[in-house]
Order: structure tokens, then C-alpha cells, then sequence
């Protein structure tokens, strides 16, 4: 592993673990075994080193639900491609997606809010594309595409977090396809009813 990704590592374990305001440039540096001038190369700041982190990993997560919502289908079988990719990029990037929830529950005026927002921005505007495709299917929106949208990433994000919160530490985070359709077979039933 280069330096680069020693810091972005390093920098995840402790944001994770801490928060991002709590943990400092140094103690970032001291555990990737880099100076403060190496991180400051690759990154220009504590803030560079967010902006990078978030960029890295939400384009994994960006490509893949862009993906899963083109596919062609009804609405049920893309909605379920897009909440069984959610559920797979948290369980092989636990850390990060929990950190990345984290920072939008933060305070509104915390740069690290304001550097993730775009982010979060960015998957709910998807969620709502895909929405406001369906609306030959679902018939008259009056607007509640955006309402949709927001309850369904909102369902998928408490379920990642309720499984993360109740496992064992040597348990694996796994949301099985089984509850990955209920999931979505429960939050469509809503819509439709």
C-alpha cells in the first residue's frame, strides 16, 4: 500500500472510529506512519483528505446505483437491483458508508457536513430519477416522486444501520436477498396502497 492510500486508510479508521472533527492531522500521520508534509502533498489539508475519501468511495457507490437503475425492468426489479447494490457496497465498505452517514447527521453549518451534502445530494437525486421514470407506472404523482425517494433511501440507510448496530464484532454484515426483497416489497406496498 502506497502513502496515499496508508492516509486515506489510516484517516477512515479514525474518523470512523472518533469522528471527524475529534481527530487531528497528526494523529492521522503518526498511524499511517507518514509526516504531516506527505499528507499535505497528497491532500493540501485534513479537509483535501475528506473531500478525496468521499470522492473514492461515492464513486464506487455513484457508478454502481447508476447502473443497477438502468437496468431494464418494472419498477419492483429496479429498486430491488439498487437496494441489493446499497446493501452490498455497505457490507464491503462498512466504515466508510456508516462515517458517511455520520457526517450528513451533523451539524449543518460543520464543513464536514457541507463536503458530504453533495455527495448524499447525488444518490437521492438517482433514487428520484428512478422515480420519476416510474411515473407511467404508478400513475398521477402529484409531485411525491421526491417523497419516494426520500423514503426509500431513508428505509435502505436505517436498515444498514440497524444491522451494523445489533451484529457481534466478529459477526459478517450481511443483508440477505430474501430481506433485500421484503424490503422493497414493503415500501412499494406503501406506494401503491
Amino acid at each position: 500500500m502506497d502513502n496515499r492510500e496508508l492516509i486515506l486508510q489510516s484517516a477512515l479508521d479514525l474518523f470512523y472510529a472518533r469522528g471527524y472533527d475529534a481527530v487531528g492531522v497528526q494523529e492521522i500521520v503518526d498511524r499511517a506512519g507518514v509526516t504531516k508534509p506527505t499528507l499535505y502533498y497528497y491532500f493540501g489539508s485534513k479537509l483535501g483528505l475528506l473531500q478525496k475519501l468521499l470522492e473514492s468511495q461515492c464513486q464506487i457507490l455513484n457508478q454502481g446505483v447508476e447502473e443497477a437503475a438502468k437496468k431494464e425492468g418494472n419498477l419492483p426489479e429496479i429498486l430491488y437491483g439498487v437496494a441489493r447494490f446499497f446493501f452490498d457496497f455497505a457490507a464491503s465498505h462498512e466504515k466508510f458508508y456508516l462515517f458517511m452517514l455520520a457526517l450528513f447527521y451533523s451539524g449543518r453549518e460543520n464543513e464536514a457536513f457541507q463536503t458530504v451534502a453533495p455527495f448524499i445530494e447525488s444518490h437521492y437525486n438517482m433514487i428520484l430519477g428512478i422515480f420519476e421514470a416510474a411515473a407511467p407506472q404508478l400513475g398521477n404523482m402529484r409531485g411525491r416522486q421526491k417523497l419516494f425517494a426520500v423514503g426509500f433511501t431513508g428505509v435502505l440507510n436505517h436498515h444498514i444501520m440497524m444491522v451494523s448496530y445489533g451484529r457481534k464484532i466478529d459477526e459478517k454484515f450481511e443483508i440477505s436477498n430474501e430481506t433485500t426483497y421484503e424490503i422493497v416489497h414493503q415500501f412499494l406496498y406503501g406506494i401503491y396502497t
